[in-house]
This record gives C-alpha cells, sequence and structure tokens, in this order.
C-alpha cells in the first residue's frame, strides 16, 4: 500500500485525513488496551461458626472467561515459577499455575528430598536429588496437585493449574486483588485447602467485570474441623523413622 505525501521544504508529510486516522486508530488501541480493572474481593474463614480472624491466607479464586469474553492469551513457552524446599517446607504452600506452565523445585535444604506427587491434577516422582539442585515439572493438564516428600513426612505444598490468566490468592487478611482482568462475563471459582469441595462448588457464581463492577465482595468458607496430614509415602506405606535434623553430607 502507497501513502500519499506532500513535500514541503524538502521535508515529506502525510495528508492531513491520514495524520488523522493514525491518530485515530492509536486512540482506539489504547481505550481497547485500557478497558481491564483489577478484581478484589476478600475470604472470611469461619470454623464453627466463629469468624477465623489469625489467617486467612492460601484462598484461591479465579476467573473463567464466558461467552463474548474470549479466550485468554496462550502460555509463553518461556514462562516458569518455582516451589522451593527449605528448612523441610514447600515456599510457597499453594502456588496457582496456567494449565502449561512449568515449575521448578529447587532444593535449599542441606540435606536430600524426593518431591513426588499422586493426585491427579499431575503425578509425578522427582526421584531423590541434592542441596543446590533442581528439578522441573510441567503442568499440563487442569487440577490440584498436592506435593509432598517421600523423606519427610512433614512437608506439604500445593499447586493449582488452571485454564486462565486471571487469578488471586489470599494474604493473611484474606484479601484478594485479580489485576488486569478485561471487562467481560467470568465464573468465578474458588478453592481453599481446608473447605470441603462440595461448599466450593456452592460459591461458583457468574460475575460481570466493568469499571462500576470489579468486586466479588466477601466469600465466607467453612473450615473443616481437622486437615488430616498423615499420609503415606509414594510407594503407599507408612514412612520409616524421621530423619536426622542434622545434614547427611556437607553443604557444598
Amino acid at each position: 500500500m502507497r501513502f500519499a505525501t506532500q513535500q514541503r521544504g524538502g521535508r515529506l508529510r502525510l495528508y492531513p485525513r491520514l495524520c488523522a486516522l493514525f491518530c485515530i486508530t492509536a486512540t482506539v488501541a489504547s481505550a481497547c488496551f485500557s478497558q481491564q480493572v483489577a478484581v478484589t474481593g476478600r475470604i472470611e474463614l469461619f470454623r464453627d461458626g466463629i469468624a477465623q480472624r489469625q489467617d486467612s491466607s492460601d484462598a484461591v479464586v479465579w476467573l473463567m472467561p464466558l461467552g463474548d469474553s474470549g479466550e485468554p492469551q496462550a502460555v509463553a513457552g518461556s514462562s516458569r515459577q518455582q516451589l522451593v524446599q527449605k528448612n523441610k517446607n514447600f515456599l510457597p504452600h499453594v502456588l496457582v499455575v496456567r494449565v502449561g506452565v512449568s515449575v521448578a523445585f529447587p532444593n535449599k535444604d542441606p540435606f536430600f528430598h524426593n518431591v513426588f506427587s499422586l493426585f491427579e491434577g499431575k503425578r509425578f516422582d522427582l526421584g531423590l536429588y541434592e542441596a543446590g539442585s533442581s528439578r522441573t515439572v510441567v503442568f499440563d493438564r487442569e487440577g490440584i496437585s498436592y506435593i509432598l516428600c517421600n523423606i519427610h513426612p512433614d512437608m506439604s505444598g500445593v499447586v493449582l493449574a488452571v485454564k486462565t490468566p486471571y487469578y488471586g490468592t489470599s494474604d493473611r487478611r484474606g484479601v484478594i486483588a485479580i489485576p488486569n482482568v478485561p471487562f467481560g462475563r467470568y465464573e468465578l471459582r474458588v478453592w481453599h485447602e481446608r473447605a470441603l469441595p462440595e461448599l466450593l462448588d456452592t460459591l461458583t457464581q457468574a460475575i460481570l467485570v466493568s469499571e462500576v463492577s470489579h468486586s466479588f465482595g466477601v466469600l465466607r468458607l467453612t473450615e473443616q474441623r481437622n486437615t488430616p496430614k498423615a499420609h503415606k509415602n509414594k510407594y503407599g506405606q507408612d514412612y520409616d523413622n524421621p530423619m536426622p535434623a542434622v545434614p547427611v553430607y556437607p553443604h557444598p
């Protein structure tokens, strides 16, 4: 395509009408890009009818586009997150990723770990590996993966893989913020490790995100009284005696 120009004083100039077209196009593109907002809300945890004020962290809310809201863009090939093994803990305890993202599991303890998951979200076994090394897993299917260590029974974490980039995790006050959500209709879904699945299903709802409507309000979750922590090792057997607290080999 050739654009007509005017030449004045040795300079090439676009016709005013073409300049106006460029300005309109840039304005529309900027307006479309700005049609997004942070969706906010709060989680309240209850046990035996009493609000738990001390810690309401690790609840997850995510938004699935409905109808004309369109499909989220594909995951970039370089996307990667990590679940660190440190002080016999997985950090963070709950990690949310998009389906297709790879997660690194670096060992920052001065002893061996053997990370595994036998759950439907993603089944894997990374084997035994030492301090300073890492293994990687691609979470290529939607769902919840409970992450365990075959050596240390007290270690546990969660990777929640979702088919959307619009998600947020609550802080200790229960506050959730989901950034950069385009205007449109969404299905809101909720997950918390200590809430029963049937309760979480009742909180699934359709919401409209717009300039004047971008809060899902307060979601009230009832905790299970006891969250079982005992589990078998990757062979389906009881764990051996706990490993010693001291390193099993010198730290490199």
